[in-house]
């Protein structure tokens, strides 16, 4: 099948910039009558199809940035969008917020219409369906087009554009040997589906933990949460899902769970089945959110600093949007810091 073409393709093959074919396309009086000819010719021959997506953002600055993340249960997804805005306003721009409920469908669709005219460009963390299907072209398009995109936690390697994340198999690592330190011997991981990268990498993180202490990571302890029907208002399965979990595994004393919700949840289960948090079994978490502070007793967990990576993605982004492009774009992945935030389910 013939490679759908694009104005970097174009660009590439004419041995001209981007922005002078998407100028030649659209008939701009800045470029030269024999240079549109070519543009043009070789657009039809390859039966180039313009992005309305990228004609409405080359044609006009709005001042305004587009934001899609997969949920807002997460207090971690709240607060990157509060650093985003910080940043943002400080420099004139106002964001946008949609959200893909971890749909593939929703996350395409959400790009297109927050990309209407009314958007510079965004700031994303991929569906976690986007990630199962394994399907970007959606997000390869929209940068093909000259659309600047930052990607943040729930990044994808293959994509080139701005990224920001956090170590998240070191950072998984300090959590469990925070179990390891606290006398635990049989420390026990809920975490995702492998396809979600951030889940897969804390994995890597506890299994190096038990490595480097010398415990034999154990496949019984590992619970992977199937949270493909988990809902806002439904957590039931995930409920359901830890209970066996717990009730199957013998002599679990730790719990290093990937996230709040799974952290949290998995307290709620102990609780029914009468263990005491932290002497019979310690927990940590990971991202400091309401949950994590409010919980009974509080959750030890791993501050993610979601405000920092929004600041980040946001200054990234503007800096990109403010600056003229090249031809060969160097991108950058920024690695935020994290740290350890001791409360009483641990001893």
């Amino acid at each position: 099948m013939k490679q759908r073409a694009t104005l970097k393709i174009i660009a590439k093959e004419l041995d001209v910039s981007i922005s002078t074919v998407s100028k030649a396309l659209r008939d701009s009086k800045e470029i030269g009558s024999e240079t549109k000819e070519k543009v043009k010719a070789f657009a039809k021959l390859y039966n180039y199809r313009p992005n309305n997506i990228a004609l409405s953002l080359k044609n006009k600055k709005t001042k305004t940035l587009g934001i899609i993340i997969p949920e807002i249960v997460h207090h971690f997804f709240t607060t990157v969008i509060y650093g985003i805005e910080e940043y943002a306003n400080t420099k004139g721009y106002n964001v946008i917020v949609g959200l893909s409920n971890e749909s593939f469908a929703k996350e395409v669709i959400n790009l297109d219409t927050l990309a209407n005219g009314s958007i510079d460009g965004f700031i994303m963390s991929v569906a976690k369906e986007t990630l199962s299907k394994k399907d970007f072209h959606h997000l390869r398009e929209t940068i093909n087009q000259g659309i600047p995109i930052v990607l943040f936690d729930r990044i994808i390697d293959d994509i080139e554009c701005d990224k920001v994340i956090v170590n998240d198999t070191k950072a998984a690592e300090i959590a469990v040997q925070k179990l390891v330190d606290s006398n635990c011997k049989n420390i026990a991981i809920i975490t995702t589906q492998d396809y979600v990268n951030v889940g897969k990498l804390r994995t890597n993180g506890y299994i190096n933990a038990l490595n480097k202490n010398k415990i034999t990571p154990d496949e019984s302890l590992l619970c992977k949460v199937n949270d493909e029907s988990i809902s806002v208002d439904n957590f039931t399965d995930l409920e359901d899902q830890i209970t066996e979990f717990i009730e199957k595994s013998q002599g679990i004393d730790g719990i290093f769970a990937v996230n709040e919700i799974y952290a949290v949840t998995a307290m709620k289960v102990l609780r029914k089945l009468n263990k005491r948090i932290p002497e019979d079994i310690q927990i940590v978490g990971f991202t400091d959110g309401v949950l994590s502070k409010h919980a009974f007793p509080p959750l030890t967990t791993v501050d993610q600093n979601g405000f920092e990576i929004g600041r980040t993605s946001a200054k990234l982004l503007i800096e990109r949007l403010e600056n003229e492009q090249k031809e060969d774009e160097v991108f950058e992945t920024h690695v935020i810091d994290t740290k350890i935030i001791e409360r009483d389910t641990t001893l």
